[in-house]
């Protein structure tokens, strides 16, 4: 790759503003063009420098040429990358800092945040033995393994170089994609504009670990360049308008919403799980893909709602770094634009919480998503799709007449029921993607399990191989 200037002339930062510098192939790249990052009062917290496509064509062809690290140096590397995430000063931010920098930028509360660093941390150290987990049983991951020589199934990637543009929801995003550098694959990320510090952390700590530089980039970039990004590379991975916009393409994984939801049958006292259910709904400030935004009662459903909206109510409104908060903020504008969507979306529902408004203003620019709470006539309600950025629940009942349908397009689906030939129905059900049957919050999860499916069924194929 030919030279490259690490420090073009530059307008100088508002002091106390921190820069985000492009991290390419020879290191941080600092741009003129930049983009600023704002909390949810509408403060300026850093600049971002927007890479020019010039410079994320040169790192894509750096990272193409760049050769895989040996097994053992990338299981290592992922395991000091995640302790590094979780506890070092990185690009000149502690923990504590980029914790309340995620904090203030995404709305989301301090305590989600920390857990969220943690939760990252931990997938990203164990990225190396949650791939080993997708490998098919009858497959060996090196042709130098003894199997080969009678013939034996070889795990092996379909590309070399990864795209990801992750969504800027929540930390939790970027949990996954470093099991790619598990498998080989050179990285190329995308931060979101909107929180663009996890992602910046995350590869600062894989590179202090021990991926090279021509391993894993950041690329901040208007859309011009984002769409290089992707054409540069094998496979894409991701959530944000950029890849949709490749979603009949099959070497394009997008990440889908979740419209997770709870079904419970009538053989089952739904006050024994109502501490599960609210604490679906509400978690990470209901913000998650894995929240609960869909609740289907066999029955009727009145009494659950009223139930839940009685525990959503008393939750209270406070800024995010307030240790005591619990649900998510956003900018004044954007917070009262949601609730005029959500307003003419549930009409024709009954309202339990949240009918005639869900904002409450902080009087800083910012404004408190309070939680809301409908009730819908049947499980055939349009609504039950809706997936929002705060917990918004929509509850109907459910019959067995209605069957799978109104379950189906589901991230995850906890089922409360002991009718085994339901389960039998909701487990072969493909557009369900995880379930769990018993009283098990929709946010469960750990290191090694799929999210939507194992991330390396779409980076990795089987081939036959036989050997001398």
């Amino acid at each position: 790759m030919g030279t490259m200037t690490q420090t073009p002339p530059q307008e100088t930062p508002p002091p106390g503003v921190p820069v985000l510098d492009a991290l390419g192939p020879s290191g941080a790249y600092r741009t003129r063009n930049r983009q600023e990052v704002r909390d949810v009062t509408g403060a300026v917290m850093a600049e971002l420098c927007l890479a020019p496509a010039l410079f994320v064509n040169r790192t894509m062809k750096a990272l193409r040429g760049a050769s895989a690290l040996p097994a053992a140096q990338r299981a290592a590397a992922l395991a000091r990358a995640g302790e590094l995430f979780r506890t070092a000063t990185l690009g000149g931010m502690t923990v504590q800092e980029y914790e309340a920098a995620v904090t203030r930028v995404s709305g989301l509360p301090i305590s989600v945040v920390r857990t969220a660093t943690k939760t990252c941390a931990e997938r990203v150290g164990q990225s190396y033995r949650s791939v080993q987990l997708a490998c098919p049983a009858g497959a060996v991951s090196d042709w130098r393994d003894p199997l080969a020589r009678t013939g034996q199934a070889v795990w092996t990637r379909r590309g070399d170089v990864l795209a990801v543009h992750v969504p800027g929801n929540h930390p939790g995003t970027h949990g996954f994609w470093p099991e790619a550098l598990a498998l080989g694959y050179r990285v190329a990320v995308r931060p979101s504009a909107r929180e663009p510090f996890t992602a910046h952390r995350l590869v600062l700590a894989l590179r202090e670990a021990g991926f090279g530089d021509d391993q894993v980039a950041l690329l901040p970039c208007g859309h011009d360049a984002a769409d290089a990004i992707v054409r540069g590379a094998d496979l894409a991975y991701g959530g944000d308008e950029i890849i949709r916009r490749y979603a009949d393409d099959p070497g394009v994984l997008s990440l889908r919403p979740g419209r997770s939801k709870i079904l419970l049958t009538a053989d089952t006292e739904w006050r024994e799980h109502l501490d599960m259910i609210v604490d679906s709904v509400v978690r990470h400030g209901g913000s998650g893909c894995v929240n609960a935004t869909a609740i289907l009662v066999e029955g009727d459903p009145a009494p659950l709602a009223g139930a839940v909206a009685e525990r959503l109510a008393a939750l209270p409104s406070l800024p995010p770094n307030d240790e005591r908060a619990c649900l998510p903020v956003q900018q004044s504008k954007a917070a009262r634009a949601l609730e005029t969507y959500v307003l003419e979306r549930a009409q024709g529902t009954r309202a339990w919480l949240g009918g005639t408004g869900f904002v409450d203003e902080l009087g800083d620019g910012s404004a408190v998503l309070r939680a809301a709470v409908h009730q819908l006539d049947g499980a055939d309600a349009p609504q039950l799709g809706a997936e929002l950025p705060f917990p918004c629940v929509w509850i109907a009942p459910w019959g067995r007449a209605d069957g799978i349908a109104p379950l189906r397009d589901t991230l995850v689906l906890t089922a409360v029921t002991q009718d085994e030939a339901l389960v039998d129905a909701l487990v072969e059900e493909p557009t369900i993607s995880n379930l769990h049957i018993g009283s098990h919050a929709t946010h469960w999860h750990r290191p090694g399990l799929p999210h939507d499916d194992y991330l390396g069924d779409f980076l990795m194929r089987s081939k036959t191989l036989v050997r001398v």
